[in-house]
């Protein structure tokens, strides 16, 4: 999922664009209208052994929560809430439904699911399984009909009343949770610990993998990844982390100015790497902020 960045004087809500892409070799960039179906395997350990990634899995185990305490992910959440809605309240945002027109269809939930590019069908198909009853079930023929493209067709007038009205279930805030963890949250903080990096290089990863989609082409996570890795080293391999993640921004920000969507950078500029000139790679609170030009607290 990716929100697009481009603010219309910083007042009114950055909507969601999602993207789709988890596994597989796709040289796509960041869009995911059209990909295919996740897989199950990420880029990352696609090549890894069962004992490899069993070996990484224990490492993970070893090393402190970082991102994925609960404060600190609650902390991420209001981070991110900042630069998606210009808010700090994310759990405001379950029931949250528009077409942003930017060619995604509708795009609704805590982290930008989009009827054009996959991520909302399968949160759909993967609820409505567990919850056979709910008020979204009868729009899964429509939502895979649609599913590439910006098309309304068989959604309007009703999807948007009824994302709202299921947006009030727990189980349906439940599920969107999990989605977000499994597509996004999970394989961005698992590979930026392996990567070497604390909590604030895995809240840069997170964000990255939400903004720019979980792709392997050159404006995807994964790609920007990539052509970090060919300048510097992450401090696993021996690396300074401020030194890589300082890189890891310039390429991001190199991107994002590449899309007319993704120009306004201040989610980089006065908000992430002004915690990395702070030196604070642990994310500690109190921390103030800037997105879009508007000012941000947690205390």
């Amino acid at each position: 999922m990716k929100r697009a960045g481009l603010l219309l004087l910083a007042v009114a809500p950055v909507a969601t664009v999602a993207v789709y892409l988890l596994g597989g070799d796709s040289d796509s960039g960041d869009s995911g209208a059209g990909q295919q179906a996740p897989s199950t395997q990420r880029p990352y350990d696609k090549d890894k052994s069962k004992s490899e990634i069993e070996a990484d899995d224990e490492l993970i185990a070893d090393l402190p929560p970082g991102l994925a305490a609960p404060a600190k992910k609650d902390l991420a959440q209001q981070l991110i809430a900042s630069a998606e809605n210009s808010t700090l309240n994310w759990r405001g945002q379950y029931g949250y439904v528009e077409d942003i027109d930017d060619g995604h269809g509708y795009t609704a939930g805590i982290i930008g699911f989009c009827t054009g590019t996959h991520d909302l069908l399968t949160l759909v198909e993967r609820y409505t399984k567990a919850h056979p009853d709910n008020g979204l079930a009868r729009y899964l023929p429509a939502l895979r009909k649609v599913d590439g493209s910006d098309s309304h067709e068989g959604l309007d007038p009703g999807f948007t009343k009824a994302w709202k009205a299921e947006a009030n279930e727990p189980a349906f805030r439940k599920a969107q949770n999990s989605e977000r963890d499994r597509i996004y949250f999970d394989p961005a903080v698992r590979l930026a610990k392996l990567d070497g990096l604390g909590t604030l290089g895995q809240f840069v990863y997170y964000d990255a993998m939400v903004l720019h989609g979980p792709g392997t082409g050159p404006r995807g996570f994964y790609g920007l990844r990539e052509a970090t890795l060919k300048e510097a080293d992450t401090p696993a391999q021996g690396g300074k982390e401020k030194a890589y993640l300082d890189i890891f921004l310039d390429i991001r920000r190199t991107a994002m100015k590449s899309e007319k969507s993704h120009r306004d950078t201040t989610r980089v500029d006065t908000a992430q790497r002004q915690f990395l000139y702070d030196g604070n790679l642990s994310l500690k609170t109190p921390l103030r902020w800037k997105v879009y030009g508007e000012t941000f607290k947690v205390p």
